[in-house]
């Protein structure tokens, strides 16, 4: 093959998206670096499948097309340091093939080259032996009169360069194992090979060990992300901005948005300060302790023969670390996902089939996931059934019920009921200007939420939740608080004084890391 066409690429990296996801499970088995960040294979895969659903919407004719959909769903996609390496690695390749008509040998190394230099571009303070030294080598070797001959050099050299990579990190040397994102890319590589070669999609190989349980947890505990649009300073001063928080730094930004990822002890304060220069879309901090014990907890199980399976598994659809976090403590697996960031059917799919149990019990948490909630249970069978649970504060209440010693069909009833008793608040900003049930709305005003129906309009947030909690109160108990990213500490502290001179019977709890886009989810039980 000479030439390849705007669709012949659309159709190789979604080839590559599948070859990588059969291998994704040993890429997340042989990451040590960062130690506890132990999920490279699935973040890369991500970031592809974020591709894969822009390639799905573009015009596949149109090169110009296609590369926005690789360089916009990259980046939109991103998951953990590999994955936005990865985004960048994919900025560069398709910013040198947008303005061609097809891309020949010759282009598809420059685009390779391009490839690497966007990457490294992207990391302050870059590290051989991983992900970036083998795209830069994969990039050297990329030569040859057809594009398929360039591709298998450049897979040839690529290879060469990660058998090289423990002689460069001694954390790889000890684990004895190759540098994880650099094997990602390389599966990225050759999954795009695959499909001009015309080959089926190999075996998932067994992943018998996890490197990252020879390790202790780093320096810092947070693994923390965001999403940013309408930045109001440069991508570089972002990135100088947050640096001091903490380590595996990295800003990047495509298409009008930044998209950041950093390893901190003060993911609240940073998200803070990202908030006061742009519009957050998105966040996500993850307690790197609890990622290495997971890691830990995956290598034990690999070395068990037989493991007793239990009655009862839970998925649970979620944004928001804090959130996230309680699902977490409460025996859920989670899929990410809420108001705006609607999982697909496949997503839910996915999540049940991950759960180890006779049947899981799957909790929507938002009218609009409900449906796609049920179509996942369609394609299930009897392994799942879903709870229609349409808040995340029905959510909670229903994952207060679960066990997992108890069956599916015991738990249902008593969950339903668990998750009627909590009345859910949400306090967040007007889209557009409206006038809805006697409400008179601007763009930008704050709104309040009961139970997913609009009440208030006008005020501070903290204004729309006292005021929310009066009109509900029915002699509950417990006021829980959960406060977005752009809300200080200071703020939460005075709101819980304000509803303890105004409802001085409830107890009132708070924690942070509550749904993005949201400055306050309040459960009232």
């Amino acid at each position: 093959m000479a030439n390849l066409s705007a669709s012949q690429i659309a159709g190789a990296l979604r080839y590559a998206t599948d070859w990588l996801g059969v291998f994704r499970e040993q890429v997340n088995a042989l990451n040590v670096y960062p130690v506890p960040d132990g999920d490279t294979g699935t973040n890369m895969h991500l970031t592809m499948q974020s591709v894969r659903r822009e390639l799905d919407t573009c015009d596949e004719n149109d090169m110009r097309s296609v590369a926005r959909a690789i360089s916009y769903g990259a980046l939109l996609g991103a998951r953990g340091n590999s994955g936005v390496i990865l985004s960048q690695l994919l900025k560069g390749f398709s910013e040198a093939i947008r303005d061609l008509r097809d891309v020949s040998a010759q282009q598809l190394t420059h685009a390779l080259e391009a490839a690497q230099k966007s990457g490294y571009g992207a990391v302050m303070k870059p590290v051989e032996g991983t992900i970036l030294t083998v795209a830069r080598e994969t990039a050297k070797g990329a030569r040859g009169g057809t594009v398929t001959e360039v591709l298998q050099n450049a897979l040839h050299a690529g290879r060469e360069a990660l058998a090289r990579t423990p002689e460069q990190l001694p954390a790889l040397k000890q684990a004895g194992v190759v540098d994880s994102g650099g094997q990602g890319y390389l599966y990225v590589i050759e999954g795009m090979l695959g499909h001009l070669e015309g080959r089926e999609l190999p075996e998932a190989p067994k992943v018998e060990s996890y490197a990252g349980e020879q390790f202790e947890t780093e320096e810092f505990g947070y693994c923390t992300e965001f999403l940013m649009a309408d930045a109001t300073m440069p991508i570089e001063q972002i990135r100088e901005l947050v640096a001091p928080f903490g380590d595996s730094l990295l800003v990047v930004g495509a298409e009008g948005y930044v998209k950041g990822h950093i390893h901190t002890n003060e993911p609240d304060d940073l998200l803070a300060t990202v908030g006061r220069h742009g519009r957050m879309m998105r966040t996500k901090v993850e307690d790197m302790s609890e990622q290495h014990t997971e890691i830990l907890a995956m290598a034990g199980a690999a070395s068990r023969a037989e493991e007793e399976v239990p009655q009862s598994g839970l998925v649970a659809v979620a944004s928001g670390y804090g959130l996230v976090k309680l699902f977490r403590s409460l025996g859920a697996r989670i899929v990410s996902g809420g108001q705006t960031q609607n999982p697909s059917v496949q997503d839910i799919v996915d999540a049940v089939r991950s759960v180890s149990a006779d049947k899981v019990i799957v909790l929507p948490n938002n009218k609009n996931i409900l449906l796609a909630a049920g179509k996942a249970v369609e394609l299930l069978g009897d392994k799942a059934v879903v709870v229609p649970t349409r808040t995340l504060g029905q959510g909670i209440g229903a994952a207060l019920a679960f066990t997992a010693e108890a069956t599916a069909e015991d738990l249902v009833s008593a969950m339903e009921e668990a998750a009627k008793r909590v009345t859910t608040l949400e306090v967040t900003r007007a889209s557009r200007t409206t006038s809805i049930g006697g409400l008179d709305i601007n763009e930008g005003d704050v709104i309040g939420l009961r139970d997913d129906e609009l009440v208030h309009a006008g005020g501070s947030s903290e204004d729309a939740v006292v005021a929310m909690l009066q009109a509900a109160f029915e002699g509950q108990e417990i006021v829980t608080i959960f406060s977005g990213p752009q809300v200080t500490a200071e703020r939460v502290d005075a709101l819980k004084a304000r509803i303890g001179e105004e409802l001085p019977e409830v107890e009132v709890e708070s924690h942070p890391g509550g749904p993005d886009l949201y400055d306050y989810l309040v459960t009232l039980e």
